[in-house]
C-alpha cells in the first residue's frame, strides 16, 4: 500500500529569508576577501613574474597563436574605442558578476547555488595558480612591444608602479578571471533561461576576451587556462535539476511517462468494495487440501 505524498511545507517566513540572504552575502564577501588577500602574497616575486612572462610569450609563438598586438592595433584606431575598452575592463567585471548572482538568487535559487559553487572553485583554483606561477602581463613585457592602454588612454585600475601597487597584484595574469567569470556568467544564463536567444550571452565572454587581450592585460593562454579550470569545475559540480522537474518534486510527485492516447482515454479503474456477507449465511468450508496443509 502506497502512502500519499506529503505536501510541501509552508514557505519560509521573512525572518528566515533575511537570515539566508545575510548568510549568502557574508559568504560571498568572505570568499572575495580571501581571494584578494591571497593575491597579495605573490607581489614580491617580480623577477620570477618576468621570467614566466618570457616563457609564456615564447610558448604562444611556438603554438602559433595570434599575437596580442593584432587585437591591440584594432583598438588603437581611435581614442574613443580604446577608452571604451579600458572602461569595459575596469567597470564591467565585478558589477556584471554581482548582478548575475543577484538575479539567480532571486529568480533561480537552484542555479544560484550551482553558479556560486562554480565561481568559488574557479576562483580558488585561480588563486592557487597566482601564488605558484606569478606572471607579468604583456603590457609589462618588452618583447611584446605593446602599449599599456590603461596608463596612456585611461581609465586604469592599476598603479603606475606595479611592484609597489598596494591595491592590486599586477603579477597575477594567469589565469584571466575577467574571462573566466565572464564565461561562467554566459554559461549560467544559458542554463538558467529558456529564451531562443540565450546563446547571445556568449558575446559577453567574447567581448571580454578581446578587451583583456587588446588592452595588453592578458595573454591568450591566460584565457585558455581559465577555460580549462572552469571546465574542470563543471565536471566536479553537478548541474541543478530543471526548473519544471524541481517544481513537481516540491509538490510531492515525479512526472511519469506519458500514457498512450487510447489508454489515456479509457476510464480509470474504480475499486468497488465487496458486498458484506449476511450473518445468517455460513462461511464456505475450506478445501480439504488447504485444511490439511494448514494443520501441518
Amino acid at each position: 500500500m502506497t502512502s500519499p505524498a506529503k505536501p510541501a511545507g509552508p514557505p519560509p517566513g521573512p525572518r528566515a529569508a533575511r537570515r539566508r540572504l545575510i548568510r549568502e552575502l557574508l559568504l560571498v564577501a568572505g570568499l572575495f576577501a580571501v581571494y584578494k588577500a591571497g593575491r597579495t602574497l605573490s607581489t614580491g616575486r617580480t623577477d620570477e613574474a618576468y621570467r614566466n612572462a618570457g616563457w609564456i610569450w615564447d610558448a604562444e609563438r611556438a603554438l602559433h597563436l595570434p599575437g596580442e598586438g593584432a587585437v591591440q592595433r584594432l583598438l588603437l584606431h581611435g581614442d574613443a574605442l580604446v577608452h571604451t575598452a579600458n572602461t569595459y575592463y575596469a567597470a564591467v567585471h565585478f558589477p556584471a558578476t554581482a548582478l548575475f548572482l543577484v538575479w539567480l538568487y532571486v529568480r533561480r535559487p537552484a542555479h544560484y547555488l550551482w553558479a556560486r559553487r562554480l565561481l568559488a572553485v574557479l576562483t580558488g583554483a585561480a588563486l592557487a595558480l597566482h601564488l605558484t606561477f606569478p606572471l607579468a602581463p604583456p603590457r609589462m613585457l618588452g618583447a611584446a612591444h605593446l602599449v599599456d592602454t590603461g596608463q596612456v588612454y585611461g581609465p586604469s585600475v592599476y598603479g603606475s608602479a606595479p611592484a609597489t601597487d598596494t591595491m592590486a597584484n599586477q603579477f597575477a595574469a594567469m589565469p584571466s578571471l575577467h574571462f573566466g567569470w565572464a564565461l561562467m556568467l554566459a554559461l549560467g544564463m544559458i542554463a538558467a533561461t529558456r529564451s531562443r536567444w540565450r546563446a547571445l550571452w556568449l558575446l559577453h565572454p567574447l567581448l571580454t576576451l578581446l578587451v583583456v587581450v587588446g588592452t595588453a592585460n592578458h595573454y591568450w593562454l591566460d584565457a585558455i587556462v581559465a577555460t580549462a579550470l572552469l571546465g574542470g569545475a563543471l565536471l566536479l559540480i553537478p548541474r541543478p535539476v530543471a526548473a519544471r522537474t524541481a517544481a513537481v518534486v516540491v509538490r510531492g510527485h515525479l512526472p511519469g511517462p506519458k500514457a498512450p492516447a487510447a489508454a489515456a482515454a479509457a476510464p480509470a479503474a474504480v475499486s468497488v468494495p465487496a458486498a458484506p456477507v449476511p450473518a445468517s449465511v455460513p462461511a464456505p468450508a475450506a478445501p480439504a487440501a488447504v485444511t490439511a496443509g494448514a494443520g501441518r
